[in-house]
């Protein structure tokens, strides 16, 4: 067996130990431990502990994430997901030869099973006088120095199961994007929602302004396209019958990765037959207001050095009067090529290629009004033509019945009042088709079942999709996607030998 391959990270005096350890027959991976306490449940069942170790003995294990030799005594900090608590060691305590296998073979990162008895030291720790150990699982990597844990972020993200075991910041925001999901699932539920689950590989991608990751399906001899969103599919659902449903989805788009992007990312999408946009922005204020209640014990939370309120009501305004009060922009007092130079000017990114101000409008609204919402704020009432599958708007010529809501600046959730109407739904796919004819890699492709979908009825609908991972920065006070998505994508690792393959250099 070799251990030469750069990737491997074992230690090897840790190797040395292993093989130690098997010369002696010690059993390094046995197959299970039967506990009867975990760390929290001694602590519970033990609160009022005495100098004088129990009579009763429990059974707990962890990994030993501090080890403090004296010679004929050990002090050590076993931990496991409930908690940590400190081991007694004794040489006399042990059963004959075993005193000799810790001190030789066991070590920091080790997990073991322990058997003793729980007492109070003189300093008042809870403290368990180890009468018996066994060795569960010999570690062949070192674990971070233990006073600042793994604090490079490149190495936490890419080893995340390292960053679990050393950080215990890292594994309070992955409970707590747990307790968000459990939330959300039960928060649905409650109200009648039905969840269910719609395909992710997909012959045509829709449901949103996305490029795709495309593969191909040998057998069926077709490209396939890994889903960009469920909306589209979400909707045939509310077609068939189904009034109330939802899908807490996995999406997946070919796009620039950042603080707020993962090309992978969780959302939750929510359709309700007999519903508008209003009533959807209602259901999301309920939803998130509550999911923060619930997960950090109030509405307030602090986001990189601001308080931010979750408390109903929430700020409303429409796109174009933010970017009139809050960019100092009327765009409609502009000429458009008036109104092009004047975004050049900005800084506006894509001004050159709008036909016309209400195009011109979310490119404004982005780079003036988007990052000053801090507070939770709906913006609505967005133009026709960046919104091919929202409902025209019951009141303002030009413009369709969508909202997005912007917390920290950052967008999280969008929905409309469904278009329900199959004419007006064919004729905005055929100008997103002419749109990517001239080169736009975002616009939507043409789905033509759906079309037949919505031509069987589908009754008056509103719809939400609602960021799961930046609901959870938020609110756990992450200011990195990075930091609450468990596998990040990152650019793969290449080690020397792979370098020099690569390049050639192994043929000179």
């Amino acid at each position: 067996m070799s251990f030469d391959n750069p990737a491997l990270q074992f230690d090897e005096q840790r190797l040395a130990k292993r093989s130690l350890l098997e010369d002696q027959g010690v059993p390094l991976y046995p197959p299970t431990f039967k506990r009867t306490h975990t760390i929290a449940d001694i602590r519970e069942a033990f609160d009022s502990a005495t100098h004088d170790p129990s009579p009763e003995q429990v059974k707990t294990a962890g990994r030993i994430y501090i080890v403090r030799d004296h010679g004929k005594t050990f002090f050590c900090d076993l931990g496991d997901e409930s908690g940590r608590i400190q081991l007694y060691i004794r040489k006399d305590s042990l059963p004959e030869g075993k005193f000799a296998v810790f001190k030789s073979g066991v070590e920091r990162g080790d997990i073991v099973g322990v058997t003793g008895r729980v007492f109070r030291t003189k300093v008042g720790e809870i403290t368990l006088w180890v009468d018996d150990f066994e060795l569960l699982t010999k570690a062949l990597c070192s674990l971070p120095e233990k006073f600042h844990g793994l604090t490079n972020l490149e190495k936490r993200y890419r080893q995340r199961y390292l960053d679990l075991i050393v950080n215990e910041e890292s594994r309070e925001t992955f409970r707590t994007r747990s307790r968000i999901l459990s939330e959300l699932r039960n928060n649905l539920i409650s109200r009648g929602f039905l969840e269910f689950e719609t395909p992710t590989l997909q012959p045509i991608y829709g449901g949103a302004n996305a490029r795709p990751f495309t593969t191909y399906h040998n057998y069926l001899e077709q490209k396939l396209y890994m889903r960009i969103a469920p909306e589209l599919y979400l909707k045939r659902l509310v077609v068939g019958g189904f009034e109330k449903v939802f899908e807490i989805a996995k999406n997946f788009r070919n796009e620039d990765i950042d603080t707020s992007h993962n090309p992978e990312f969780s959302m939750v999408e929510i359709y309700q037959a007999y519903a508008d946009y209003r009533d959807m922005m209602s259901l999301t204020e309920e939803i998130i207001s509550g999911i923060v209640k619930e997960v950090t014990g109030g509405y307030e939370v602090t986001y990189e050095g601001q308080t931010l309120n979750f408390s109903s009501p929430w700020n409303s305004m429409p796109m174009d009067e933010a970017v009139k009060t809050i960019g100092g922009v009327d765009i409609f007092e502009y000429t458009l090529e008036e109104l092009k130079e004047k975004g050049q000017t900005l800084g506006v990114e894509g001004i050159e290629a709008v036909c016309s101000h209400r195009e011109a409008l979310p490119l404004f609204f982005e780079t003036l009004v988007e990052e000053k919402l801090i507070q939770p704020t709906f913006i609505i009432d967005f133009p026709i033509e960046n919104s091919p599958l929202a409902k025209v708007h019951r009141e303002k010529q030009g413009y369709v019945e969508r909202f997005e809501l912007f917390i920290a600046g950052m967008e999280l959730a969008n929905g409309f009042s469904e278009l329900n109407d199959p004419l007006d739904q064919l004729e905005r796919f055929e100008a997103q088709e002419e749109k990517r004819r001239l080169g736009d890699e975002e616009a939507q492709m043409h789905d033509y079942d759906f079309v037949n979908a919505l031509g069987y009825g589908m009754p008056p609908t509103g719809g939400v999709g609602i960021g799961i991972d930046r609901l959870v920065m938020l609110s756990t006070s992450n200011t990195s996607i990075k930091e609450v998505i468990l596998f990040p994508s990152m650019r793969r690792e290449v080690t020397s030998d792979e370098e020099e393959s690569v390049t050639g250099k192994d043929n000179q």
